[in-house]
């Protein structure tokens, strides 16, 4: 996610990319692509949108085979974070089952508002299942969508169309790790952390005169009844689920090997579906130079002209209706966490630097902004905290505007310098080779200690301004 209004920033499309070199540099040998983990969790979803598209009916099924002994099954529902419910969006869990046998799930808050659905909802089990045992759980839920909402997940009466991100709850496992309880918190930003899943069937109902915008690949559709029909998607590993349906026209385009969808509503907006489809492909083009092959098939954008900004997610990407200005660098970025979240997961509570420091910093080698991020003092009443902090501190130290200037601004300096100080053949062949080397993980800071570990150059400037500790 980037936030262009609270920064505030006259941010210039100058599109001048650096050279890089695509090959290794010396001494680096090439990495080959972690392949996705062979017992990732399974997911078969439905989603039946209301027919004013004000509401959500849905139902989840998800075989995983945890990696320790578990006592309870965690699912987050993400859409009860404080600021979706405050533009008026709730979820409810309606049902649960594990192993095909009814249970009351338990609710917590985990940052949640009070009075609202909680964040965190726990299945449990009627005993403690030994690792390598799988466990099938099941949900169903229904979702009521903020009007005119300026988050991630909401509807417009108006526009007649709806926008679902992070729709499902998600399973919290993370091999050797466990179970993740880190709370929501009170401002913008992700705190969401999942493992890759294989998404074998996504349904999505909408009435037929609607069009229903995906994550993964289109897999045909299906006739629901009258004035109904059912979209089906698929994955091969994704962490987390967007979707969209209304009153969009669908661009098709390409970019490279990348199938590109853009859903742009038909009224209300500044910027048509070729002007988003030929930023992308400029944009992934360059990134692609300097990570890798885009990990996706399919990408679809979603413009929601009541958001500000942009958000990530696997396969599919939410922007607001910028202008043509700010358009580069927006695009830059949300696609550059096609790599740093996506692929290469992280603990978006705990960890924020480890994608949007990461998303930063090839946003601004995509865009041509290297000078726009250095590193900086800051002044009396600013808040100086470290790079590595997680999203609590920053939560109860500044809000958005602290972490923008920590964690996004200062994380992709420190970054940059390091890149400056030990060459960009040098420094970019290690990042592709960390992106290589955990894809398809959740990684920590240590992982990115590893990766440069041959570039200590590096590592000082990342360990003076904090990304290895987290207060």
């Amino acid at each position: 996610m980037i936030d262009f209004g609270v920064r505030q920033r006259a941010l210039v499309g100058v599109l001048v990319l650096l050279a890089v070199v695509a090959g290794c540099g010396a001494g680096t040998s090439a990495v080959e692509p972690a392949q996705p983990w062979p017992g990732r969790p399974v997911v078969d979803a439905s989603l039946d949108l209301a027919p004013d598209l004000s509401s959500v009916t849905g139902t989840e099924s998800v075989l995983f085979t945890p990696d320790q002994q578990i006592c309870e099954v965690v699912f987050r529902n993400w859409a009860n974070r404080p600021t979706t419910v405050s533009d008026g969006t709730t979820s409810r869990i309606t049902r649960a089952a594990v192993n095909g046998n009814p249970v009351t799930p338990r609710t917590e808050q985990a940052g949640a508002p009070a009075g609202a659905p909680g964040t965190l909802v726990e299945l449990p089990l009627p005993s403690c299942v030994p690792a390598g045992t799988p466990v099938r759980a099941e949900v169903g839920f229904t979702v009521t969508l903020g009007a005119d909402s300026t988050e991630r997940i909401g509807y417009s009466p108006g526009a007649r169309t709806a926008w679902l991100g992070s729709v499902l709850p998600l399973l919290a496992w993370v091999r050797g790790q466990g179970w993740v309880r880190d709370p929501a918190v009170r401002m913008s930003g992700e705190t969401v952390t999942s493992e890759d899943f294989s998404l074998n069937a996504l349904e999505v109902t909408a009435a037929t005169d609607q069009t229903v915008v995906g994550t993964g690949t289109a897999a045909g559709t299906s006739a629901a009844g009258p004035g109904r029909t059912t979209h089906l998607f698929t994955a091969d590993a994704i962490r987390d689920v967007a979707v969209a349906a209304g009153d969009y026209a669908i661009t098709e385009a390409s970019a490279g090997a990348t199938r590109v969808h853009v859903a742009v509503p038909r009224t209300g907006v500044r910027a048509s579906a070729q002007d988003w489809a030929a930023e992308v492909e400029k944009q992934l083009a360059r990134l692609e130079d300097l990570l890798g092959p885009h990990p996706y098939p399919d990408l679809w954008l979603t413009i929601v002209p009541t958001q500000s900004d942009g958000v990530e997610f696997p396969t599919h990407l939410q922007f607001g209706d910028v202008g043509a200005r700010t358009r580069p660098s927006l695009v830059a970025h949300e696609l550059a966490h096609s790599w740093f979240y996506s692929l290469v997961g992280n603990n978006q509570a705990r960890d924020p630097w480890l994608d949007e420091s990461f998303a930063t910093w090839a946003q601004a080698i995509a865009a041509g902004q290297q000078d726009l991020y250095r590193i900086r003092n800051f002044g009396p009443g600013e808040v100086a905290g470290p790079i590595g902090a997680p999203m609590s501190f920053w939560d109860a130290n500044g809000g958005f505007r602290a972490l923008t200037d920590g964690v996004y601004d200062q994380g992709a300096a420190a970054l940059l310098d390091g890149r400056e100080r030990v060459g960009a053949d040098r420094f970019d062949a290690a990042m592709r080779a960390y992106v290589a080397t955990n894809a398809h993980r959740v990684v920590t800071p240590a992982d990115v200690e590893a990766a440069f570990r041959d570039l200590p150059e590096v590592l000082d400037v990342l360990r003076s301004h904090g990304a290895f500790r987290n207060p």
